[in-house]
């Protein structure tokens, strides 16, 4: 399935555009945790989380994935999104809970 799909569904608003929306999804990541998500994550997923600071980027670019979704309205920095421009990294954001947007995100790719 494609981001811009993933996008759609949810009414997720776009941050940085990245690298565009037309990349890949091959699954999920959710968590806070800096290096949990270094340690679990996988190229090609999406990156569920409520962190807002550069380093979400680094950890993102460093491990392959697609996006970060941000979730519970909190909003990246100016510097996280100049960064994950420069990076090539789409962020999006939510105003809902990880929990409902994990769930949705799982129904969306086992359908597809």
């Amino acid at each position: 399935m494609r981001l811009k799909e993933i996008q759609a569904e949810l009414g997720l608003a776009l941050q940085c555009a990245g690298a565009g929306l037309d990349a890949e999804v091959t699954g999920g990541y959710v968590g806070d945790l800096l290096s949990d998500v270094m340690a679990n994550s996988a190229k090609g997923q999406v990156w569920v989380t409520r962190q807002v600071h550069q380093n979400i980027v680094a950890v993102a670019t460093l491990k392959e994935l697609v996006a970060i979704i941000i979730v519970q309205g909190a909003l990246p920095d100016q510097d996280t999104v100049a960064k994950a421009e420069k990076e090539g990294l789409t962020i999006l954001t939510t105003s809902m809970p990880a929990f409902e947007v994990v769930g949705r995100i799982h129904r969306l790719l086992s359908a597809s």
